[in-house]
C-alpha cells in the first residue's frame, strides 16, 4: 500500500454521540447548526490525525440533510480524507443514524470540509 493511501485510511475518524433531547430542535430531531458543529469537529480531527499539523478549517461545502435524526438515537460521524493539496486537505464526513433498540442504521448527513494546514504565525504549510 503507498505511504498516502495508508496515511488517508489510518486518518479515518469515527466519533459516536447519542442525541438528546438538549440537541433537538422544535420538531424533536437533531438541530442542524448541532450536526454541523459536529461535523466540523470530526473534520479538525481527520485533518489533523491525517497531517499531524496544526489545521484550520477554511470552508464548507455542500451538506446534504437527507433524512431528519430524531431525539433518542445513536449517530455515528466518518471522517474520511478525499483530496490532499499542497497546503489543504479536502474531508468528508458524514453522519449515519442508527436506532437504538433495533438494527436500522442509514445515512442522514453528508458534506466536505477543507482544512489548512498553518504555521505558528499562521500562515499556510504543507500538509505532507
Amino acid at each position: 500500500m503507498k505511504i498516502l493511501e495508508q496515511k488517508i485510511q489510518e486518518s479515518e475518524t469515527r466519533l459516536f454521540k447519542v442525541v438528546f433531547p438538549n440537541t433537538t430542535n422544535h420538531y424533536d430531531t437533531l438541530f442542524g447548526g448541532m450536526a454541523m458543529y459536529l461535523m466540523d469537529e470530526v473534520a479538525f480531527m481527520t485533518a489533523t490525525r491525517f497531517s499531524r499539523k496544526k489545521m484550520v478549517t477554511v470552508s464548507s461545502k455542500k451538506i446534504d440533510f437527507n433524512q431528519p435524526i430524531p431525539a433518542d438515537t445513536i449517530i455515528e460521524l466518518v471522517g474520511k480524507v478525499v483530496k490532499v493539496g499542497r497546503t489543504s486537505l479536502e474531508v468528508e464526513v458524514e453522519i449515519f443514524v442508527e436506532e437504538m433498540y433495533s438494527e436500522v442504521r442509514r445515512s442522514a448527513i453528508k458534506g466536505g470540509f477543507t482544512l489548512v494546514a498553518i504555521d505558528e504565525q499562521k500562515q499556510p504549510i504543507p500538509v505532507i
